[in-house]
């Protein structure tokens, strides 16, 4: 059973290699970061490729309890590179069971 986060991260990906903007993207990951290379199409912006990147992401969290953390990196003359990461909350929403002073059970929604 997959997490909300991998199945987000799963979506954007394929969310951003369907794209009419871009050529291909491609995931990696360096010192547990992942890492976005972005090769775009002629003739598309920095711009448009940002926007496409926060769409495709957005689509992707959708209906899950994530937030989005996207930094520019640096661009060569055939490709881009973001660090594009999904947070996931930092508050705890379950009970564990432990009797925690922050349990979920003692705060008002």
């Amino acid at each position: 059973m997959w997490t909300d986060y991998e199945r987000a991260v799963q979506q954007f990906e394929q969310l951003l290699n369907e794209s009419d903007l871009l050529a291909k993207a491609e995931f990696k990951s360096f010192t547990g970061l992942p890492f976005v290379y972005v090769y775009p199409r002629e003739n598309t912006s920095q711009k448009d490729i940002e926007e496409q990147l926060k769409w495709c992401a957005a689509k992707a969290m959708k209906g899950k309890r994530l937030s989005l953390a996207m930094n520019y990196v640096r661009r060569t003359q055939t490709f881009y590179v973001y660090r594009v990461r999904f947070l996931v909350p930092q508050r705890k929403m379950f009970c564990c069971g432990n009797f925690c002073d922050d349990c979920i059970r003692f705060t008002n929604p």
